[in-house]
C-alpha cells in the first residue's frame, strides 16, 4: 500500500503526480506486463547481455 503524504495547501495534481512515480517505482506495471507471457531464460539473458552491451558501448563513447 502506497502513502503519499500530503501537505497542507498542497493541491491535488501534486499529490497525484507524487502517487504516479511512487508507483511506477515499484515495477507492478513492468512485472505484470512480464507475467502476461513466458520468456525463456535464454532469451532473457541474451536481452540482458546485449542491454549491457549497448550501455558499455554508449559510457565508453561519452568519455
Amino acid at each position: 500500500m502506497l502513502i503519499i503524504p500530503v501537505k497542507e495547501g498542497e493541491s491535488i495534481e501534486r499529490a497525484l503526480k507524487k502517487y504516479k512515480k511512487k508507483y511506477e517505482k515499484t515495477g507492478v506495471v513492468k512485472e505484470l506486463r512480464n507475467r502476461q507471457r513466458f520468456t525463456k531464460p535464454s532469451i532473457v539473458k541474451r536481452e540482458q547481455k546485449l542491454k549491457a552491451i549497448y550501455k558499455q558501448q554508449m559510457q565508453q563513447q561519452e568519455d
